[in-house]
């Protein structure tokens, strides 16, 4: 018999099962990661928790804390957000052996930075040119941390 879907308390649909570092899913009553906050952060704060969830070797959760700013950001900066989640999505693909995937992620995200980063929006500092070839140099397999 199927489990029924997870709902939170406002009976939306959530996922409550475990995950493991890359996001895949793991049986309930298993010990995953610690989930992330869904709460909306400021941009400097949301880029800071990014990369510490990236440095700590979990880029889909980068992906997610980003993907919690991009759905609660100003219109004009919904291109970067969603670009920097799909560069964390491509580097778990990556890191899952899905080549492929990776590479088709990383590449729709540089599209989507190339645009943003020729308007007059804001980067928060990201150099968003270097960090496109960062990730696609990890694809490589020959890129130090960036």
């Amino acid at each position: 018999m199927a489990r029924e879907r997870d709902r939170n308390a406002q009976g939306r649909a959530e996922q409550a099962r475990p995950r493991d570092r890359l996001g895949r899913p793991l049986p309930y009553g298993v010990e995953g990661v610690e989930p992330i906050s869904e709460e909306p952060l400021p941009p400097a704060e949301t880029l800071a928790y990014a990369r510490q969830l990236l440095d700590a070797g979990r880029p889909f959760a980068a992906h997610e804390a980003l993907e919690v700013r991009w759905k609660s950001c100003p219109e004009e900066e919904r291109p970067l957000w969603q670009g920097l989640a799909q560069v964390c999505v491509g580097l778990t693909h990556h890191e899952r052996g899905n080549a492929v995937g990776a590479e088709r992620l990383v590449e729709r995200a540089a599209g989507q930075l190339e645009a943003y980063a020729a308007t007059a929006a804001p980067a928060y500092g990201l150099d968003l040119a270097g960090l496109v070839d960062c990730a696609r140099a990890r694809l490589r397999g020959d890129a130090a941390p960036c």
